[in-house]
């Protein structure tokens, strides 16, 4: 047991090493540096050291399909920069200290890039290291901060619209909660990450001028040491001292070169599938232009005292380049094609199609264009989602039972400015709304005139006006209605909904209303269904009650009526024709209040025979069949008397005799919607009611 446990702490404790114990130590590795003197072996060491870390970073940049692959380079960066100044510091010691001693008193590395690479000129090894400083210094590191400065600024200024997307996908159903969870932390770790690197990309800017005081210091420092305290002449002393610190220079900047690039890759790249090895090979190798640049320097090559074999030999290279470029990419897509097609063939043969090939329609879905998706984002004030539950929870209130969840997708077929309000997989309504404006409708008394966009408010077809929000205040002075853009799209969808609500109720619903009701009074359900009416006969009722636009939330009532009625019939029609009067009371409070006069507009009498007579000489289920002039003066008599008791403020109510209210209400409901169709039996008894018109028609007579 014992000598297990010790092989587990063993274990861990090398586990601890490998992973926990290389940042610290490097760490610890450039204080040394920066403090304690370094024998000249272990600076070699150490140098090499840092070009080989220059040349990983570089290699991991280039290879990288996206940023995020390489998340950890900001701090990477600053551990890198450390190192390499602490290598700055630790060489400079050594070459003040034992530069006299000869040129590889400051290590072989040092050694080789002062006499091997500058040819022992310390001249040209200045001129090459303030190249190497200008290229570095003016063009990548400058260049690198800029894109770093601009890219983390349009990060967090796209973050909301990313966050968005992901919100309109959830509530869409095109992702779950899991993968918008993933897709928000990708979102904020890229946020992070170019946050990062706009800081970052300041370490190499700030290394760059290190690197040129660091020089400056070192030629005047070794001078100075040099000539005073080692007496050596000033030609001398400056032969040994600039080289050796122009070396030290070079091997410190080639790795800083090697960083700086790396960061000007990270934060240059488009966030693609492919590394930039990937990208380049795919892009660059457009075989037309390699031909027209190959054939231009052909022509080149032609004229007189220009090099004509390398412009002739490149150009001829070039153009055959491109020629097999075409070649192999035209046989590819060949290949791909018949890939595909085999691939097809064999779907095809081995798949069947089944019924998870096809998607079931939303009974309710709400379609926007990518423009409108600010209005779904709560976190930028979007309020489209809040006004779409709260038309979902009245609608529920007022009709008597649950209207399912209003599904919102953007829809990219659509008009940024557009939506679509779907039901059943067809477009019933659509608009256009402008985001960051508010809609002033003008409800038919007006005092003055608005500047805006004119258009036409989406719900009843008023005109109206799309105004600044500044504007609100002096519009509804002017007698305007303003609401703002969600608001606009609510009140289309509920008076859509409310409209066709008969289409909202299903089995699902009228089972749910059942056991809702059974809860209370189990008996008075039990003895209905399915004994004496099927569940979809009662389906039918309430449709024909919510067609009428009258509510089911009194279904103890109705249950109670159908369980009278279902022994003396089973017809759908006729059982809602006797539900009807028992909801008379519900029905009349809702166009007038408890203690008004319901004002009701009724039929002359020899019209009333005349329709009675006809419904009697037509087939019951077919309904009425009207002559053509006398229903034209019937609807055109009725649309004026509607008109005229709308514009003196009351509800506009027909009162007939039960007999043809059925079919009648029928005939006018998508002719006259604002026209209410009531039967003498549906008013309460003690109602009071006065007539303001009545209806004739001359071609009774």
């Amino acid at each position: 047991m014992a000598t297990a446990t010790l092989s587990n702490i063993r274990q861990n404790l090398s586990k601890i090493e490998l992973s926990g114990l290389g940042i610290p130590f490097l760490v610890l590795l450039i204080i040394s540096m920066l403090i304690l003197p370094l024998p000249a072996f272990l600076l070699d060491f150490l140098f090499t050291f840092n070009i080989v870390v220059g040349l990983v970073i570089i290699m991991i940049a280039i290879n990288s399909s996206k940023p995020l692959d390489f998340s950890s380079f900001p701090a990477i960066l600053l551990i890198a920069t450390m190192l390499r100044l602490g290598l700055n510091v630790a060489s400079t010691r050594l070459v003040l200290v034992k530069g006299h001693e000869g040129p590889d008193a400051a290590g072989k590395v040092i050694e080789a890039f002062g006499e091997f690479v500058i040819a022992g000129n310390y001249l040209v090894g200045f001129i090459i290291f303030a190249i190497l400083m200008i290229i570095n210094f003016i063009v990548v590191t400058k260049g690198a901060g800029r894109v770093s400065e601009v890219i983390a600024r349009f990060t967090l200024d796209a973050l909301p619209g990313k966050q968005m997307a992901i919100d309109a996908d959830l509530n869409a159903g095109v992702i779950d909660q899991e993968t918008a969870k993933r897709r928000r932390e990708e979102i904020s770790q890229e946020s992070d990450f170019f946050g990062s690197m706009d800081g970052a990309s300041k370490f190499v800017r700030g290394d760059a001028i290190a690197g040129l005081l660091i020089l400056l210091i070192n030629i005047l420092g070794g001078l100075l040491i040099g000539i005073g305290q080692h007496d050596l002449s000033f030609s001398e002393a400056g032969r040994i001292y600039v080289l050796l610190t122009i070396g030290d220079g070079l091997v410190a900047q080639i790795p800083s070169l090697l960083l700086s690039l790396a960061t000007a890759i990270i934060v240059t790249r488009v966030t693609t599938s492919e590394s930039m090895t990937e990208q380049a090979k795919s892009q660059l190798g457009n075989p037309m232009a390699l031909i027209i640049a190959g054939v231009i320097l052909i022509l080149l090559g032609l004229v007189p005292g220009m090099p004509h074999l390398v412009f002739l030999g490149l150009g001829a290279a070039s153009v055959g380049l491109g020629v097999k470029i075409s070649i192999d990419s035209d046989r590819q897509i060949i290949q791909e094609g018949n890939a595909t097609a085999a691939t097809a063939q064999n779907d095809v043969n081995k798949e069947e199609l089944n019924w998870d090939d096809v998607d079931q329609v939303d009974l309710v879905g709400l379609d926007i264009g990518y423009g409108l998706i600010p209005l779904v984002n709560p976190e930028t004030g979007g309020q489209l989602l809040p006004r779409v539950k709260g038309v979902r929870k009245k609608l529920s209130a007022e009709l008597g039972f649950l209207i399912q969840p209003i599904r919102i997708r953007d829809n990219l077929d659509l008009s940024p400015d557009v939506y679509h309000i779907v039901m059943n997989g067809v477009v019933r309504g659509k608009g256009e709304i402008k985001v960051g404006r508010e809609m002033a409708i003008n409800p038919g008394h007006v005092h003055g005139t608005l500047e805006g966009t004119p258009t036409k408010e989406p719900a009843f077809g008023l005109d109206a006006i799309w105004i600044e929000p500044s504007q609100r205040d002096y519009a509804r002075t002017l007698g305007y209605t303003v609401v703002d853009a969600a608001t606009a799209i609510a009140t289309h969808l509920n008076t859509l909904l409310r409209s066709n609500a008969s289409e909202l109720l299903s089995h699902d619903e009228t089972q749910q209303l059942l056991d809702k009701v059974a809860g209370r009074s189990p008996k008075l359900v039990e003895d209905l269904v399915p004994g004496k009416l099927p569940l979809a006969t009662i389906t039918k009722v309430l449709q024909n009650i919510l067609d009428e636009s009258v509510s089911v939330r009194d279904m103890r009532t109705i249950i109670e009526v159908l369980s009278t009625e279902s022994g003396r019939t089973l017809d759908a029609d006729e059982l809602t024709a006797a539900v009807r009067p028992r909801l008379g009371r519900m029905i009349v409070q809702g166009l007038v209040d408890i203690n008004d006069s319901l004002p009701v507009i009724t039929l002359n009498p020899s019209l009333e025979q005349v329709l009675h007579n006809v419904l009697q000489q037509s087939s019951g289920n077919q309904g009425l069949v009207i002559e053509p002039k006398l229903a034209e003066g019937l609807f055109k008599a009725l649309a004026e008397n509607t008109e005229a008791v709308e514009n003196q403020g009351h509800p506009a109510v027909l009162v007939v005799s039960p007999g043809i209210r059925p079919w009648l209400a029928k005939i006018i409901r998508h002719r006259l919607s604002d026209l209410t169709v009531l039967s003498y039996s549906e008013i309460p008894d003690d109602q009071a009611v006065k007539v303001v018109a009545t209806v004739d028609v001359e071609e009774t007579n």
